[in-house]
């Protein structure tokens, strides 16, 4: 088997950086990690993965730090001399696995868990937000649908909140029926002119500690962390979807729709009224693996990624080639499930030098 150099070695630390740095594929930034130690050691000192995440989803910037959990032990950085290496190592795996979660392509389904509150209800119980959550425009042959305020401005904005499966969900897209009232003369659709998109995190608790979830009512409770452009929506009774320019990652489970203007004025008072059928966030949870907890008033967020009990160990003082060696367990779900062979450039086996490439 012919030996080869190592281009990067050529090309020098810096060079080298540059040309990684282009890299828009979190599962290109694993396969150059598993092709030597040398390579490996250049992606995580240079904080890649980090890097590219914040790229491809910007409000993973909003993270402060990451730590990762094994059942109820957390694994942090100690006092040992090799700590600045193991928490790159640690940032590393877990923005890895972050990474090639957001990009993955895997079936999208709601992930809407509950209704929390609407800005406005015009008749309630019987058209309140929960009957947004049933894809029909009728249970038990009566009308399903939430209803705002009737107004005799058309400009007056409502919101529709809702609580996700789960603190840390990743967002394609987001669909909307607008309802048409078959029992009105003419059947008209009360729908809104244009619709955006908000999410984030309650900066107050969503559940007491008795377990029964309150309302959170006033808009500056909430820290959104993600806002989408505005998209028209058509005065029509279909699915309309609303596809968002990225995946978006919602930090904290919570989803704002708001509806922005209105079409239909009511015949019988002759105000402008907005009403929706049915409402879907098509995306992914990224949990059991990875959640998010908040500190303090909430505006520091800690990425948690949670390992199998097999992965976990005593964090004793060793050095940094030891806790590297260690380390390759936790990240290699990810590469043993992207395809193979390797491109040549980058496919080559590790040797039993870190200077030589095997091709």
């Amino acid at each position: 088997m012919e030996i080869c150099w190592d281009f990067m070695e050529w090309l020098g630390p810096d060079a080298s950086s540059s040309v990684l740095i282009l890299l828009d594929d979190p599962a290109d930034l694993m396969r150059v990690s598993a092709v030597s130690r040398s390579w490996r050691r250049l992606v995580i000192a240079n904080r890649f993965c980090r890097s590219l995440c914040f790229r491809i989803c910007p409000e993973v910037s909003n993270l402060t730090r990451v730590v990762e959990a094994c059942s109820a032990l957390i694994l942090e950085a100690g006092s040992s001399s090799c700590e600045e290496w193991k928490n790159l190592e640690r940032e590393h795996r877990v923005y890895s696995y972050l990474g090639h979660s957001i990009a993955s392509v895997i079936k999208k389904r709601d992930c809407i868990f509950k209704a929390i509150r609407a800005s406005s209800t015009d008749n309630f119980p019987a058209e309140r937000i929960d009957h947004t959550l049933v894809p029909s425009n009728q249970v038990d042959r009566r009308p399903s649908y939430w209803s705002s305020e009737g107004r005799s401005d058309p400009e007056v904005p409502e919101t529709l909140t809702y609580r996700l499966c789960s603190k840390l969900c990743v967002v394609n897209e987001i669909i909307i029926q607008p309802f048409e009232a078959y029992f009105q003369p003419e059947n008209p659709i009360y729908s809104a002119k244009a619709v955006r998109f908000r999410m984030g995190h309650s900066r107050i608790p969503l559940e007491t500690s008795t377990g029964i979830e309150c309302e959170v009512s006033a808009g500056d409770n909430y820290e959104w962390t993600y806002i989408s452009p505005k998209f028209p929506m058509l005065q029509d009774n279909n699915f309309q979807s609303f596809k968002l320019p990225r995946p978006a990652l919602c930090i904290g489970g919570i989803l704002q729709i708001e509806l922005l203007g209105r079409v239909q004025v009511q015949e019988l008072d002759g105000l402008y009224y907005i009403c929706i059928c049915h409402v879907e966030a098509r995306g992914h949870s990224l949990n059991p693996r990875l959640d998010v907890d908040f500190v303090g008033d909430g505006r520091e967020m800690v990425l948690r990624w949670q390992l199998e009990d097999e992965d976990c160990s005593p964090e004793d003082d060793f050095s940094a080639d030891d806790a590297e060696a260690q380390a390759s367990s936790a990240w290699d779900f990810s590469v043993s499930e992207l395809a193979w062979p390797l491109p040549i450039l980058i496919g080559a086996a590790e040797s039993d030098s870190d200077d030589e490439l095997l091709l």
